[in-house]
This record gives structure tokens, sequence and C-alpha cells, in this order.
């Protein structure tokens, strides 16, 4: 059961998804902590997010990937969407962001309580920058190896879109709710 937040048109999950597959071994949790899972939520990879849908940059993606039912892994452009309402991606950040849990002085308002915080993520066997970085998958690649990702950062008020390697990293994931007919 995750908490939710409506925003705008969308309705967001209000924390990262934190599940580890019917067998147990899906993602992975910063340092190999579970506590770490329970705070900030699993990391995978790119190709564990999608479960073996194609890339989307629809608007709604379609790819239910690793989501439960009536959810789906959003696209570049879902994210866009979401940081054009919370201002835009020069202010973007700081309304997204909680307001407790980010590095030197870099919480934010939360004004939209979608309560992003900064897991860190997975790169090349270690993890790195839980407390100072967030970074969220989408269903958009980027190539042939890699893929978008929206990226927060502790004391920045704005949010980028970069991308990341497909196999090697291991980022957050935030699911969309499917639109309702």
């Amino acid at each position: 059961v995750y908490r939710i937040v409506n925003i705008g048109n969308q309705t967001w999950m209000a924390e990262n998804l934190n599940w580890a597959g019917d067998d147990g071994n899906l993602g992975a949790c910063y340092d190999n902590n579970a506590s770490n899972c329970n705070l900030y939520g699993r990391l995978y990879d790119w190709n564990t997010v999608m479960g073996g849908s194609a890339s989307s940059s629809s608007s709604p993606s379609g790819v239910r990937g690793i989501c439960p039912a009536g959810w789906h892994v959003p696209s570049d452009a879902e994210w866009e969407t979401l940081v054009n309402f919370a201002g835009g991606s020069f202010t973007a950040g700081r309304e997204l962001k909680s307001t407790s849990g980010w590095s030197n002085n870099g919480n934010g308002t939360d004004d939209f309580g979608f309560s992003a915080l900064p897991g860190g993520y997975g790169w090349s066997g270690d993890f790195v920058h839980v407390g100072s970085d967030g970074i969220w998958w989408s269903a958009t690649e980027y190539g042939a190896s890699n893929a978008l990702f929206l990226y927060m950062r502790s004391g920045l008020s704005h949010v980028s879109r970069l991308s990341a390697s497909k196999m090697d990293d291991l980022l957050s994931l935030r699911c969309l709710e499917d639109v309702r007919p």
C-alpha cells in the first residue's frame, strides 16, 4: 500500500516503489540495508523497471513495467507535465522535495505532497549520494544503452532530466496512476 497524491491531472505515488518481486530478488536497497528500502524504496535498473516493455515517450506511457495494476512507469513527457505544473524546471525541485531528509539544508517545501526523498543511486556495484540526490527512471530511452530520468539534488531548487545506463545504474521509481476512462 502506497501513499498517493493528486497533482494537476496526474495521480502519483507519494513514495518510491519498494517491491522486491514475487521471489524477493528485484532491485536493491541502498547499501544493501533493508532499513534504506523502508525509507527510500528500492533501486532498480531500467530493464527491470520496464518488465520487458519497449521504450515509450507517449503520455500516458502505456508501460506497466513493475508498477502495480492500474499504475505505470511515467514517460519523460509525463515527468515534464509534473515539473511544469510545479512551476517549471528552475523551481520544481524545491516544490516537490520533502521538508526533511535532504543534506546541507537542501530540503524542499513539499507544496504538492510529492515528498521526494534523496535515495541516492547504485552505480557500477557501489551506492552513492544518499541524502543528496533523488533520481527517478522514466519509460523513455535515450539512445540504445541509456534511458532518461528526473534528477533533484540537495541545495538546488531546479530539476534536471538526464540519462543513465539502462544496465549499470540503479535508480528509484515513482509510479503514475493510469488515466481512468
